[in-house]
């Protein structure tokens, strides 16, 4: 069986990840499968190094007009919009939890006779997560945060964020503003023993910040944790399924604390699942901190395009298995209909 993907243009401005590097879309071209890619010139791949693979350039909303077969690749949400949704989509929609706008975006998959597979729903028979970006959320989640810490006792507001070209760039600046800060910070991970708690305690690790690492075991007797308020730095990367106590309240954060940064990196503010209701929006790169309850929290949603490149090929690496399978078995695969049944149930 033949396939054809459509990696389609992200529509997020600051967002240059992709799901599928050239590489990895060569390994599917290679097994008989066709794979056009909008043109897109911000995505950290450049459009000539698709076609030199042997993927078609096309041109932005070239999906659209896709056959309703073809699988349409994406990271982000689609723009808000109000059109039947037919094609077979692949990317975190963010509407499994009762987010604000998810009746609208399941609606033009029920008028359009559509399928959605959602990134975040792809499991194995452990029920664990085959793709994810999680090490490199927490990655930068971490080190936007510290690096806020102590560029923060310069007084001044913390610049818009922008994309690094590597690893060595960004801790060069964590670097720069900690040469500069006579404070050594405290950080407490809730959510350590994950990919993403474990990406944030490789920078604290780095960086030689005294680090308090919290799971299950710490935190199943229920919240709130008055205890995470005696950090300088909270890091939080639970990844919620069920309603939880809350980890922190705006009461409890409404007392003496030495808690000055929240790294929000799970950032689902506006689900009933989220274990830290003390504010309601995500932020933007322009801003990527808030101020609430005297400290400031960082809720940005796609911290791993601060990391482009790294972020990318490790998730394409991850996915592009999976992808070969769902091109040669559909959807009866188990990963796929593991997303398959979410669609089918929220629908």
């Amino acid at each position: 069986m033949t396939a054809t993907f459509i990696l389609r243009k992200e529509f997020k401005s600051s967002e240059r990840r992709t799901p599928l590097t050239p590489s990895d879309a060569k390994k599917l071209i290679d097994q008989g499968h066709s794979i056009k890619v909008e043109s897109c010139p911000d995505r950290i791949f450049k459009d000539k190094e698709y076609s030199d693979v042997g993927c078609t350039i096309v041109p932005e909303k070239s999906w659209i007009e896709e056959d309703s077969d073809t699988f349409v690749l994406g990271l982000k949400e689609l723009p808000v919009d109000d059109f039947p949704l037919k094609h077979r989509h692949i990317y975190f929609a963010h509407i499994y939890k009762g987010q604000t706008g998810h009746e609208q975006v399941l609606k033009r998959y029920k008028d359009g006779g559509g399928i959605h597979f959602d990134l975040e729903y792809l499991v194995n028979q452990e029920g664990r997560r085959v793709a994810a970006f999680g090490k490199w959320a927490g990655f930068i989640g971490a080190a936007i945060s510290l690096d806020r810490f102590y560029q923060k006792q310069s007084g001044q507001a913390y610049s818009p964020l922008s994309s690094f070209e590597n690893i060595e760039e960004l801790y060069s600046q964590i670097s720069t503003n900690k040469e500069k800060s006579s404070l050594n910070p405290q950080a407490i991970i809730i959510g350590s023993l994950g990919r993403c708690g474990q990406g944030a305690k490789e920078v604290f690790d780095h960086f030689g910040v005294k680090t308090t690492l919290w799971d299950f075991e710490e935190t199943k007797k229920g919240g709130p944790f008055p205890e995470i308020t005696t950090h300088d730095i909270f890091i939080n990367c639970v990844l919620m399924t069920k309603k939880i106590p809350p980890f922190l309240t705006k009461e409890t954060l409404n007392t003496d604390k030495k808690l000055s940064i929240i790294g929000d990196v799970s950032c689902d503010p506006t689900s009933d699942l989220n274990p830290i209701p003390v504010y309601d929006h995500i932020t933007e790169w322009k801003k990527p901190f808030l101020e609430t309850c005297g400290l400031e929290l960082l809720a940005v949603d796609n911290l791993p395009s601060l990391l482009p490149r790294e972020s990318s090929i490790d998730f394409s690496s991850q996915l592009i298995e999976h992808l070969q399978n769902l091109a040669d078995k559909g959807s009866e695969d188990l990963v796929w209909k593991s997303a398959l049944d979410t669609f089918n149930k929220h629908l």
